[in-house]
């Protein structure tokens, strides 16, 4: 049975403004950096899902052409204008997806209902990105798969220098980081990791991570 959906604060509704404000030019600037920063690193990611999937934060619907035919997929987003064109990409590629509004930082979903979970891109605009992954974690069944990919803080300093410049606009702007470092959370969470890599200076990172079994 789904969890019933919290009611969202003052500045989750700011934020959620924001994005709607933002969800028709997304495709066009994504895809920019998908061309010159994250190269094949979505695609690369979607092909590792399997089973019953949940994609966190699924924006305009860009990873849905990437799944594997077979795949049972579902969608949160908080963004009902991002929402709203992920529907009508859905429907334009013919793809069923259980698609709804929900915050990633409280999950409707019931515990264990996943065997695999799916955020790109995302966490660095996720207020709590600890929360989204420990709620990723809590949907996942145990040695389901968490598959993450996003800019993160760089492995180069002069690179992380400029991050910290950027942020003074746009975490204020939209909440949008580019210092934070999901894999401390998903190690937090003891995951064991699959696959773990960094290119671009360390600014683009993709980890595949494994919930352990129950004994």
């Amino acid at each position: 049975m789904p969890r019933p959906t919290p009611e969202i604060g003052g500045d989750h509704q700011r934020l959620m403004r924001y994005w709607d404000r933002h969800a028709r030019s997304y495709d066009r600037e994504m895809r920019f950096f998908d061309r010159h920063l994250f190269g094949e690193s979505r695609a690369w990611i979607c092909a590792q899902a399997s089973g019953e999937v949940l994609e966190v934060a699924i924006g305009t619907g860009l990873n849905l052409p990437l799944y594997a035919d077979d795949v049972r997929l579902t969608g949160i987003e908080w963004s009902p204008a991002m929402l709203a064109i992920a529907r009508d990409r859905a429907n334009r590629l013919g793809r069923t997806v259980a698609l709804q509004q929900a915050d990633a930082q409280a999950l409707p979903f019931d515990d264990a209902s996943f065997d695999t979970v799916v955020c790109t891109l995302s966490l660095c605009a996720i207020p709590d990105d600890r929360r989204a992954v420990a709620e990723m974690t809590r949907v996942l069944r145990p040695g389901g798969r968490l598959l993450l990919l996003d800019h993160v803080a760089s492995s180069a300093w002069p690179v992380r220098v400029l991050q910290r410049l950027l942020e003074l606009v746009t975490v204020p702007l939209g909440g949008e980081h580019f210092l934070r470092r999901p894999l401390h959370h998903v190690r937090g969470e003891g995951f064991r990791l699959d696959h773990h890599r960094r290119v671009k200076l360390g600014v683009v990172e993709c980890l595949v991570a494994r919930r352990p079994s129950q004994p």
